[in-house]
Formats: C-alpha cells, structure tokens, sequence
C-alpha cells in the first residue's frame, strides 16, 4: 500500500508539474499562434497589392516618402512606357540586368558567379529591385532579402516584363529627391525620357547603382567610360534578342 500511495504521489506530481508546464507555455503559443496569423495577413495584403499595381500605378514607395520626408519634395512624374525612349529603356536593361529578358526573376548564372567572387558584387535583377523599391525598404538585411525571395516570382508571374520595366522605370532613384526618368530627364538634359539620345540614356542609366553620388550632367571619365559600354550593350541586346519581352 505504501508503495501504491507513493505512486500516486509521484504521478500527482508529475501531472501538476505538466499542467504548469503547459500554463507557462500558454503565451507563447498564443503569441506564436498571432503572430503566423499576422504574417499570412502582411502577405495577403501584399499579394493584394501586386494585382492592383498591375492595373494601377503605385503611388509612392517607402523611399520616396522617406526622402520627402527628408528633403521636403521629391521629383517624379509617371510616364507609360510607350512614351519612353526604346533606347533608354534599353540601356537601363544592358546596365542592371541584361538577362532580364531570360530569366523569371532570378539570375542564377549571377547569382553563382556573385558567390564565387566572395558576395562583393550584387546579382539582384530588375524584377527583384523592383521588388524592393515598390514593397520593402532599402537595405542588405536578411529579413528584407526573404521577402524579396518571396515576393519575386508572383510579380513576374502577375505583371509581366513590360510592366515590370515600366514600373522600375518610373520608381528608380536616379538623382537626390528625383524618382523615375521624367525626373531623371529633365534634372540632367532638362528634356523628356522619349527625346533622349543613346548617350543621354547610356548616363542615366550609368548612375543607378549610386545615384547620389554620381551625375550624368557632370560626369566623371568612369562615368563616361561605363556610359560608353552601356551604349554597346544597349545595342547587343537589341540584336540579339534580349530586348524582346519590352520592346
């Protein structure tokens, strides 16, 4: 009898040390539970808003407001891209992405060689900027770098390769305070995005990977040499068919 009495006790105890463990749990669970709830909403709504940018143009992004914010204006009217230059949009590919054409978002071949080389050169392609400039924040984090991942394949699933090109055309940072290449135009050749020349769109397209800190009005031998071969790669892609999907 002792020895059932002390069973008992034991399992007694057992049970209340695992009723405490499931109470102390409790919140975490809950928290846990919200917390995937809220996440499948943020996606809900962003998937939302891919099938609304299809059709509507995107009316900010969150680094045009921060430098409005900063700056208090920023330059960017929306053109369609029919009235931009074939040459400018052909250069901003041969500059950022010349597979843009080939790829469904990710340039893998890019991607491995960006890898070989240490992670000191980007891969990101133009669907992915886009991405970024359109739904997320500026920035090399992780977390940024998941969603991007994510959210990648939908557009150009959804939106297709002009309008991603569109798009990126008209949100793009291109100068301090100046978003788009109405913008861009005007700033540097005070002209519009479908006058530009092959060398005016060859610049332009030269200053995106830092736009504050390079200028296509003044620019640099580097700047003028990269617009040169962005120029030649403008041309290569229109020949050999990798400018197909916009044009």
């Amino acid at each position: 009898m002792a020895t059932k009495k002390k069973t008992s006790r034991t399992s007694g105890k057992r049970k209340a040390r695992s009723g405490l463990s499931q109470a102390a749990g409790a919140p975490f669970r809950v928290a846990l539970k919200w917390l995937g709830r809220g996440a499948l909403v943020f996606v809900a709504v962003l998937l939302a808003l891919i099938v609304t940018f299809k059709f509507v143009n995107p009316p900010t992004t969150w680094t045009m407001w921060s430098e409005r914010q900063r700056l208090g204006a920023v330059d960017q009217q929306w053109v369609a891209l029919e009235e931009i230059s074939p040459v400018l949009a052909r250069s901003v590919v041969a500059a950022e992405d010349a597979n843009f054409c080939n790829h469904w978002g990710f340039d893998m071949r890019a991607i491995r060689e960006a890898l070989d080389e240490g992670g000191n050169r980007g891969a990101s392609t133009i669907t992915q900027q886009t991405v970024k400039n359109v739904f997320l924040w500026q920035g090399r984090s992780w977390p940024r770098k998941a969603m991007e991942a994510v959210l990648t394949p939908f557009v150009e699933a959804i939106w297709g390769k002009r309008r991603i090109l569109e798009i990126y055309l008209n949100v793009a940072e291109f100068d301090e305070g100046a978003f788009g290449v109405d913008a861009a135009a005007f700033r540097y050749f005070r002209t519009s995005p479908d006058k530009l020349s092959p060398y005016q769109s060859a610049l332009i397209a030269a200053v995106l990977p830092d736009p504050k800190d390079r200028s296509a009005a003044k620019p640099t031998k580097f700047l003028a040499r990269r617009a040169q071969s962005i120029m030649d790669g403008a041309a290569t892609i229109k020949n050999d068919g990798r400018a197909s999907c916009f044009e």
